[in-house]
């Protein structure tokens, strides 16, 4: 597997935009009422626990939050890439489809300096990026994951042990064969274009994380 290249700049797509063509920011596609979410800093945790048949590390810190708007999510994720102990974090994201988390994925690419289009993993899995001072970034899409085989195969386990910050959707498909995640983001859609958002970090580096992000970037539920 080739590591780390840039993707080349594709015509029409400036590096302030964000490709809409696999964006899920939008209205859920789920018509039904979503579940009630008092447990919502848990979810990643009640996943991760279906997969491996045990609980993961308790969370060290949490954060419940909701953004009104796309600008709330590209000031959150502005803010996330301000942050030294990015580079070498795990981030696994949590939602329905149409919960926003390749959106997330998108504005946090861009605040940290990637440019041309910004595609979807589903198919390929695992897209590689760089950004502009060297950071190599890998974009994990476990959807279609199904043969734990393929961790080695494709050499998952050497981009993992390797420095850079990675990012996993989907990450209950891989659940027994990935590290424990610095920081899992759990993003629920609502009928509008609000989302409730539920940070739990599950180690030193994600508490530390969580606790650095200014509270003017959050939009914390009260």
């Amino acid at each position: 597997m080739k590591a780390g290249g840039q993707p080349l700049p594709q015509a029409g797509l400036g590096a302030g935009q964000i490709d809409a063509g696999d964006a899920d920011l939008g209205k859920s596609q789920f018509p039904r009422p979503l579940p009630d979410l008092r447990n919502e800093l848990t979810a990643a945790d009640h996943h991760q626990r279906e997969i491996v048949g045990s609980a993961p590390a308790p969370a060290l810190e949490t954060r419940s939050l909701s953004w009104a708007s796309e600008e709330d999510t590209q000031r959150f994720a502005a803010a996330l890439a301000r942050q030294p102990g990015l580079r070498d974090a795990f981030l696994t994201l949590y939602g329905d489809l149409g919960a926003g988390k390749t959106t997330l994925v998108r504005h946090l690419l861009r605040a940290l300096g990637v440019a041309g289009r910004i595609k979807s993993p589903t198919y390929a899995v695992v897209e590689p990026h760089r950004a502009p001072d060297g950071l190599d970034i890998w974009h994990f899409d476990f959807y279609r994951f199904d043969d734990p085989r393929e961790w080695e195969d494709a050499g998952f386990r050497d981009i993992f042990a390797s420095p850079g910050l990675k990012i996993a959707e989907w990450p209950d498909k891989a659940a027994a064969v990935l590290p424990p995640a610095d920081v899992a983001i759990c993003l629920h859609a609502n009928d509008d274009a609000s989302r409730r958002v539920a940070l739990s970090a599950h180690t030193p580096r994600g508490a530390a994380l969580l606790r650095a992000l200014p509270s003017s970037s959050l939009s914390e539920n009260p």
